[in-house]
């Protein structure tokens, strides 16, 4: 009995889902996105269960790259938001990671920072997302500049980014792929679209290259469904135990402000997690928690350091059981629903407490611990 909340992080299921990327976009290309610490589940812990099986790593920012390098990770790395001036210019030439370009004062301190080594950029289109990119006009004579220098490595590749591939409106999507066609006409260089809904949902997106996120952890990109719907597994599975089991009568008001009060006699589980190790506060009651297997309610405010559960009159569970708050048999995509929010924001908030990110081993796998009790 430990107490304290872990985040077991399967790298066999990210293998498995990679592997469904890989069926979806069989021409394509695969960058892994795995920017915001690997979106929750440790960015070397991600980046070395992928690495050889990938083309290549997709992050956010530079320093999240010096990561990877410093991790050891040799791979191709994108920069999706380039570089912030010419000390980065510097340090992803050094580092030989490659920078998306996306804007006028990006490409004006690209020219300014002319001379050093190779450099290889990406021009981004705004298709339609209307966050980063150039203008669809403007693709064509920005090429064009970054051609005339002499250290950025031809050809140059361009990529956009797909809105409302994850919705059912198909038709704004479409709009995107043919707005970046257009936009690149005649333009040497690799192109790229894809996010995992574009994966799954628009093969008209594949392009040379595809940067799958959210799928790769198991997690549909589509709302109203779950990974498993899609061919995937869910590669993180957080988890912690009961610290205390006692009866409750009828009438009883459980947490802060007495949120839920008892209807009948039962007996209240107590698990240690909280919204101060990544777990959402405002979850309602009835969100489910798996103990011991078993589909129970969560009643009450959920706390900084525990949240509560109601076992019922009949339970057997005891102090030290384990307890799934999400992943295995328990999508993170439901509680996400239950939270009002998207799994995105789970899976990447797992508190301030840093929860700790272990890979899973047999005799965690919650079945093998209820045969170890019984």
């Amino acid at each position: 009995m430990t107490g304290v909340p872990r985040a077991l992080i399967d790298a066999a299921a990210l293998r498995h889902n990679l592997a469904r990327v890989r069926r979806a976009a069989p021409g394509s290309s695969v960058l892994a996105a795995v920017k915001a610490d690997g979106y929750g589940h440790g960015l070397l812990r991600v980046a070395n269960s992928l690495s050889g099986h990938v083309e290549g790593f997709a992050v956010a920012r530079v320093d999240e790259a010096e990561r990877l390098r410093a991790g050891g990770i040799a791979d191709r790395i994108l920069v999706l938001e380039g570089a912030a001036g010419p000390r980065q210019i510097a340090r992803a030439r050094a580092l030989e990671v490659e920078l998306v370009v996306h804007d006028r004062a990006q490409l004006e301190v690209l020219e300014q920072a002319a001379g050093g080594g190779p450099l290889r950029v990406w021009i981004k289109v705004d298709s339609g997302m209307h966050r980063l990119g150039f203008d669809p006009a403007e693709i064509g004579a920005v090429h064009e500049r970054l051609r005339s220098l002499e250290t950025v490595v031809e050809p140059i590749p361009l990529l956009t980014h797909l809105a409302c591939a994850d919705i059912p409106d198909r038709a704004y999507t479409e709009g995107q792929i043919e707005c970046f066609a257009r936009s690149c006409e005649g333009l040497e260089g690799p192109r790229s679209l894809a996010n995992s809904a574009g994966v799954l949902g628009f093969p008209g997106s594949h392009a040379d290259c595809v940067r799958p996120g959210i799928m790769l952890y198991g997690v549909s990109p589509f709302e109203g469904r779950t990974g498993e719907q899609d061919g995937l597994r869910p590669v993180m599975e957080f988890v912690s135990e009961l610290i205390s089991v006692k009866p409750l009568q009828r009438g009883g008001r459980v947490g802060y402000g007495g949120r839920w009060t008892a209807p009948a006699d039962t007996r209240i589980g107590v698990v240690a997690a909280g919204y101060g190790d990544g777990y959402p506060r405002h979850v309602p009651d009835g969100t489910p928690v798996l103990v011991k297997g078993r589909r129970v309610p969560l009643v009450g405010c959920v706390s900084m350091d525990m949240l509560t559960v109601d076992l019922g009159p009949e339970g057997n569970e005891r102090v030290g059981d384990p307890v799934t708050l999400w992943g295995g048999r328990l999508p993170v995509e439901e509680i996400a629903r239950a939270a009002g929010t998207i799994a995105y924001d789970l899976l990447c908030g797992l508190g301030t407490r840093r929860v700790a990110l272990e890979e899973r081993q047999a005799d965690e796998v919650p079945e093998a611990r209820r045969a170890a009790r019984s």
